[in-house]
């Protein structure tokens, strides 16, 4: 059978060619194989290593009650319902994760997505159109620029976190009746790096746009409910559109809007990803019900409280020792904060992946973020702690570290 001409163009994709020369070589930062649960100390390849490449911030997804929700589910349901949210695919767990959400987040109403993805690129598509503008901070996630660009609304970006910028695109004019949604990160995944809320809610109410704030990274850990920045920043109510995923503090899958009945019901008939997927499978939802209910106690407040410690001590200790680390976020009363991600600056992709690949061998995992993630020359090693990581463990991932980064640069 001979070949089509898709299938020959792929054949010479440079990208393809310069993945497999590298995995070969030394071996890439990615598709690394775990073989245990995620947790402090996590077996990847046969190794043992200190996991700062995960998004487990309050260390749940290997928590007894979380194990529990899942479990209980999955004796309950089985392994998966097999239809859309639509047809056969609703059970009870949805409709008690779906309350619990609302009432968290204090909302007239909530809806669960498959995965967090799903719930962003469904969500933007659903309530903007032709005719709308989206106006996006440049740092926003895949998820987010993909939602934009299936929605066929004028898309605008802005410098990210400048306020000064985003109210210059808000003040062009827009053609005919159209709406304009404003979308931005509560906190970023890769510099660790809180949005500044206060200012930007400021500047959407002023030119009447509507604001949408994606809280994967920091639901579990910043507000006093634990709801995200939006809270923190205390314009949660002044907030649209609230978005979570499930898959980081909660440590399940999933991806959650809470807002008013009438944005939730528009979703539940408009948005395509809601509509045409098959139902997450029950040990998530029940894992995610679990979860929600654990961060609103107080060993959730606990454990919130727990990794930003951990983080601050990731952070200090790696500051001190010379290197180039994420800055800290300033708070809406004053202060700073930190974050429970931790960016360590290296600037060339190749000596990123060098040093990746040393801290690995040397028991150490992170996330090594390349261009087109980050800017280019802006390659950096993503850590992230978790509330369950010890004082012993953050000291020895500080040392190795340090010590790599440093010899490097020597």
């Amino acid at each position: 059978m001979a070949e089509s001409n898709l299938i020959q163009r792929l054949s010479g994709d440079e990208r393809i060619e310069l993945f497999r020369a590298v995995r070969e070589s030394v071996g890439i930062p990615y598709f690394r194989v775990m073989e245990s649960a995620t947790a402090p100390i996590v077996q990847v390849e046969g190794a043992d290593k200190i996991m700062l490449g995960s998004n487990n911030y309050l260390g749940l997804a290997d928590h007894p009650a979380i194990r529990k929700g899942a479990q209980d589910a999955l004796d309950r349901f089985g392994a998966a319902v097999t239809g859309s949210r639509l047809l056969n695919g609703t059970i009870d767990l949805h409709l008690e994760l779906e309350a619990e959400i609302a009432a968290w987040h204090d909302t007239e109403d909530a809806i669960v997505f498959t995965t967090g993805y799903q719930t962003n690129l469904g969500t933007i598509s659903a309530v903007v159109g032709p005719g709308d503008r989206v106006v996006v901070d440049a740092a926003a996630h895949a998820s987010i620029r993909d939602g934009c660009s299936l929605s066929g609304a004028d898309v605008r970006r802005f410098a990210h976190n400048d306020v000064a910028e985003l109210e210059k695109v808000l003040q062009e004019p827009l053609d005919g009746d159209g709406a304009v949604l404003v979308i931005v990160d509560g906190l970023y995944s890769m510099e660790g790096d809180l949005a500044p809320l206060g200012a930007i809610s400021a500047v959407c109410q002023r030119h009447g746009a509507a604001l949408m704030v994606d809280e994967a990274h920091s639901l579990g850990v910043f507000g006093a409910r634990r709801t995200g920045v939006a809270e923190l920043f205390g314009i949660d109510t002044a907030t649209d559109i609230r978005m979570a995923s499930l898959s980081k503090s909660p440590s399940s899958t999933g991806g959650f809007i809470a807002g008013s009945r009438d944005l939730l019901d528009s979703l539940r008939v408009n948005a395509s990803a809601f509509l045409f997927t098959t139902s997450g499978v029950p040990a998530a939802i029940g894992a995610s019900l679990a979860a929600v209910r654990l961060i609103r106690s107080e060993e959730g407040a606990q454990r919130a409280q727990r990794a930003l410690d951990n983080a601050a001590m990731l952070r200090n200790g790696l500051a001190h020792s010379g290197l180039d680390v994420s800055a800290l976020s300033p708070l809406p009363a004053g202060g700073e904060t930190v974050t429970p991600i931790v960016a360590v600056h290296i600037g060339d992709d190749l000596a990123a992946m060098d040093m990746w690949r040393q801290l690995f061998d040397r028991g150490v995992f992170t996330s090594a973020a390349l261009y087109p993630a980050v800017p280019r020359s802006g390659a950096l090693l993503r850590l992230c702690v978790m509330a369950s990581h010890t004082d012993a463990q953050l000291n020895r991932a500080i040392e190795v570290i340090a010590e790599t980064v440093t010899q490097a640069a020597a």
